[in-house]
């Protein structure tokens, strides 16, 4: 698969619910290349953000929980500010 079937995504949650919300943290852990708490970068394929929209409602309470998932355009720079650091892209590890 090349690099261009991925699109970098934003993905956002609020969970009240602390047993769910580090569910929700543990399934996005696997999609992330950076990000921070309950914000992840991702770059995802047409059927992996499939994957994340489905799980996703599945996972959260839909009357106290949210989710964002925001496309992003890659050729925009970041602003950084603190300990912010730019993000690994060039490796991917498929299993």
């Amino acid at each position: 698969m090349s690099d261009a079937a991925r699109t970098l995504f934003l993905v956002c949650y609020d969970v009240c619910d602390s047993k769910l919300r580090r569910r929700v943290h543990k399934f996005l852990m696997g999609y992330k290349i950076g990000g921070q708490k309950s914000f992840f970068e991702c770059w995802l394929t047409a059927a992996e953000l499939r994957q994340v929209r489905y799980t996703l409602s599945e996972l959260l309470d839909l009357t106290e929980d949210r989710a964002h998932i925001f496309q992003l355009d890659p050729r925009m720079t970041r602003d950084m500010l603190g300990r912010a650091k730019q993000p690994v892209t060039d490796v991917f590890l498929i299993v």
